[in-house]
């Protein structure tokens, strides 16, 4: 039997996955890092191995395909301004979001598989709750997002509409200031940004003209050229399961350079890690990143500023801007209580059901007439939740069982 940390090993450095996925060793020990401090970081840095367990029988293959997160869990949801344009054309739109925010592993697949993997981070996370009280909690999960596929309506978060935590979040970035933003991340007295240890780095001379080019080739397309005039170039250090993977910050001109300049967040694309285990017949996508913006764009009520697919003759990338009013939830400062969590929990239950309701009859994804039966069956719920228990228990074990291994 494969040791965890082949599987891991064989996903990250040794097969297939890191041929194609061309991961950086540094950045692969600063994730197995992360991965070693806590069982819910271990459970976000192993969506692979999550899909290499999970059953392909009873509710994991019954339940309506749908378009999926696929990596859900606590902190792959946050706040975003939707499109507006940047101001370039005459229909703004300003308004800030709470969603879903991370769709590299997106695929149309039975909608108990984002249903399962939050499930298990909820019972993994350390949320201060004793047994009982986050299995109340799951249970609570189950049955808004049940009541909310019901109602056949897809609704959406904004700071007008949000309640405790999510509430507040959306209130305080009332005060983040865009000058203070960009002025944090700049050098001084330089047209460059901040280089920072294990965060931001330099970019090696061949990458940086290949991706200067590839953004300046993209600006120039635009409406206002100037706009995306590229000032500097950066890696990114940043996330947890696509650590290793290509990342770019990138300071454009904007309206004018140092206040007026805008950041932009370029992330290579690579394949679904749910891709072997899918029955679904899947779109032809023309390339990795065309499928993870398309099915976001689908899930979400408005996509964040600037998302757009880049390419060249070998890479694909998703480009949106770096926005200061982008957040996520942060576990050290969730609320405590199990009052103050179950009103997260119908936030964050109910913004998955709509996602999938929203998505809804898109290229071979059930119809709403189909999720709101699945919504009002109640026989498969039991085994999803008995699922979840299971599971994680079984990722306490997987992570005792790293951590030992790399602390050697």
């Amino acid at each position: 039997m494969t040791s965890v940390m082949d599987r891991i090993s064989l996903f990250n450095t040794d097969g297939q996955w890191s041929v194609f996925d061309d991961r950086n060793p540094d950045r692969i020990q600063l994730k197995y890092s992360a991965m070693a401090a806590n069982p819910f970081s271990f459970f976000r840095g192993t969506c692979h191995l999550f899909y290499e367990d999970l059953p392909q029988t009873g509710i994991f293959q019954s339940a309506p395909p749908v378009w999926i997160c696929g990596d859900l869990h606590l902190q792959n949801f946050g706040s975003f301004k939707g499109n507006d344009n940047l101001g370039l054309q005459k229909t703004d739109r300003k308004l800030v979001y709470f969603d879903i925010n991370d769709f590299d592993e997106s695929v149309l697949a039975p909608c108990s598989w984002d249903l399962a993997r939050f499930l298990v981070s909820l019972l993994v996370a350390d949320l201060g709750l004793n047994e009982s009280e986050s299995i109340q909690l799951s249970q609570f999960f189950i049955h808004t997002y049940t009541q909310t596929l019901v109602t056949g309506k897809a609704c959406t978060i904004r700071r007008e509409t949000a309640q405790g935590m999510v509430k507040d979040l959306l209130q305080s970035l009332k005060h983040r200031c865009r000058k203070s933003f960009i002025k944090n991340r700049l050098a001084r007295k330089l047209r460059a940004l901040k280089r920072i240890p294990n965060k931001i780095l330099n970019v090696a001379p061949d990458d940086l003209h290949r991706i200067h080019e590839l953004v300046s080739d993209w600006g120039n397309r635009q409406l206002n050229p100037d706009f995306f005039k590229v000032l500097d170039i950066a890696q990114r250090i940043a996330g947890t399961g696509s650590l290793g993977l290509e990342r770019y910050l990138i300071l454009i001109e904007g309206k004018g350079y140092p206040n007026g300049s805008y950041l932009l967040d370029l992330k290579a694309a690579r394949s679904s890690c749910l891709q072997p285990y899918l029955r679904t017949l899947q779109p032809l996508w023309t390339n990795e990143a065309h499928r993870i913006v398309e099915i976001q764009s689908r899930i979400q009520e408005s996509p964040p500023a600037m998302l757009n697919v880049l390419t060249d003759p070998n890479h694909s990338y998703v480009l949106r801007e770096l926005q200061p009013t982008a957040d996520k939830l942060d576990l050290n400062t969730m609320p405590r209580s199990p009052k103050q969590l179950k009103s997260l929990i119908e936030t964050l239950a109910s913004i998955v059901a709509w996602g999938h309701l929203r998505s809804a009859g898109r290229q071979r994804s059930a119809i709403a007439d189909d999720l709101i039966a699945f919504g009002t069956d109640l026989s498969w719920q039991a085994d999803l939740l008995d699922y979840a228990r299971q599971y994680a228990h079984q990722v306490r074990l997987y992570q005792q069982e790293f951590h030992a291994n790399h602390s050697r």
